[in-house]
């Protein structure tokens, strides 16, 4: 690929994974556009939506990736979100890459004020979105701290060290851009191996909407009743022919002891006694 020649062949990407970062929109940028941003940005449609320079933006995940991997504690390396889209891409990504992360709204003074609970001291910043999130952007610069943040096109790069030109207000754009930088950070430690795939999936980076999970739960289990509903046996063959076995053996049950009364009320009538009498004493009369 001839835009990134500047990069060694190991580090080149996959025409897969551009292809993932074109499905999620990662080079769909806005409206409006900063001046510190311009180099970044390849043209601008019809529609006045400004596209980003993808060949850029891997540049900058694999020089964001090397300048993590660099940090010798990974725990000193943070990474923010207080865009909603974020929260759960931020969470996962400290997960797989054991850093640290604020996801939520950003508390001020968590790197300055060193009387409150949650002061924290890092080394690397790792941002959403520099509008969003500027005021962890702007302590980071009262304390010396660098910043790698994920700008679109109108995004200010004040305090930004390390720009990662991309769609940051998306979530699949977020969620795909968190994935890879993960990967490619595990990758340059040697955790993960560039010939096999991450057994990780993107998905798990993607933001999920309660509702929308309730939502889609209702449906499958509505979908499973109708199923179970529709698959419910009928009557079989085999228990008509054991409850008719029941009903015959019933009739013939109450048939025997019929016949049984029959037989004792002819036995012990009188008629019958007396002609049996007469017929053991020989015809003698009293």
């Amino acid at each position: 690929m001839a835009a990134f020649d500047t990069l060694p062949a190991i580090l080149q990407p996959k025409e897969e994974d551009i292809q993932m970062m074109l499905s999620a929109g990662v080079h769909t940028g806005t409206r409006n556009s900063d001046s510190s941003m311009t180099e970044y940005i390849w043209r601008r449609r019809n529609d006045g939506v400004h596209i980003l320079n993808i060949g850029a933006t891997w540049e900058k995940l694999i020089l964001a990736a090397r300048v993590i991997v660099a940090i010798e504690s990974p725990e000193d390396v943070i990474a923010i979100s207080a865009r909603p889209y974020g929260m759960r891409a931020v969470l996962k990504f400290a997960h797989y890459t054991g850093c640290q992360s604020i996801a939520g709204r950003f508390t001020p003074g968590t790197f300055t004020n060193q009387i409150t609970g949650q002061f924290k001291e890092p080394r690397l910043l790792v941002v959403t979105d520099p509008r969003t999130d500027s005021q962890a952007v702007r302590e980071a610069s009262y304390v010396n701290v660098p910043v790698v943040a994920f700008c679109d096109s109108d995004s200010p790069l004040q305090f930004v060290d390390v720009a990662i030109p991309a769609n940051n207000k998306g979530k699949y754009s977020i969620g795909l851009l968190y994935w890879l930088l993960a990967r490619e950070v595990l990758r340059l430690r040697g955790s993960v191996s560039r010939s096999a795939e991450w057994d990780v999936p993107v998905d798990l980076f993607f933001h999920r909407d309660v509702e929308e999970l309730k939502k889609n739960e209702e449906e499958q289990a509505a979908k499973l009743e109708e199923a179970a509903y529709e698959e419910t046996p009928a009557p079989a063959p085999e228990a008509e022919a054991t409850s008719n076995l029941v009903e015959g053996a019933g009739a013939t049950y109450e048939a025997a002891p019929a016949a049984a009364g029959e037989t004792y009320q002819a036995a012990t009538s009188w008629e019958g006694g007396a002609e049996g009498a007469a017929a053991a004493t020989g015809g003698e009369q009293w």
